[in-house]
């Protein structure tokens, strides 16, 4: 995804790694700069609500998420092409060694920090037309506003 594909005030989703009834928790830019999300949840409601915590992220903990990334998306298109099994899920055989390496920082790392984390309403959208059927792997964009 190319920067001038978002439209304006939208900045760019870098992963998706809780999904119901939309993207719960992962990367996005705020500002400009990667922040952990996470979804709050309504328990009034019993539903997600629009609001999100946004922890900010240093650059080795971003390099780190997207490296896994792309191990979970190189097993995603694997799994999508017949390729492999969920058996193999959530890393091709030859990245789980790596996979559960990252899993191992990563796990402590994305975390909604209280001391850092703030509030936003974010609206996600995928970008464009989209070829791949599963959502998860769909292009994203998010908007943030003041609760």
């Amino acid at each position: 995804m190319k920067p001038e594909e978002l439209k304006p005030g939208y900045e760019r989703v870098f992963t998706v790694t809780d999904y119901y009834d939309g993207p719960r928790k992962g990367i996005v830019n705020y500002r400009g700069a990667p922040h952990f999300y996470d979804s709050i949840f309504d328990e009034a409601k019993d539903e997600y609500s629009e609001l999100f915590q946004l922890t900010p992220l240093d650059a080795e903990t971003f390099q780190l998420a997207m490296e896994d990334w792309n191990i979970w998306r190189r097993w995603k298109f694997a799994f999508h092409a017949g390729e492999t099994d969920a058996s193999t899920h959530p890393a091709l055989p030859n990245d789980a060694n790596r996979h559960a390496e990252l899993k191992r920082i990563l796990d402590r790392a994305l975390v909604t920090d209280p001391q850092k984390a703030f509030t936003k309403v974010g609206r996600f959208e995928v970008i464009g037309e989209s070829s791949v059927s599963s959502v998860d792997l769909r292009p994203l964009q998010v908007t943030w506003t003041q609760p």
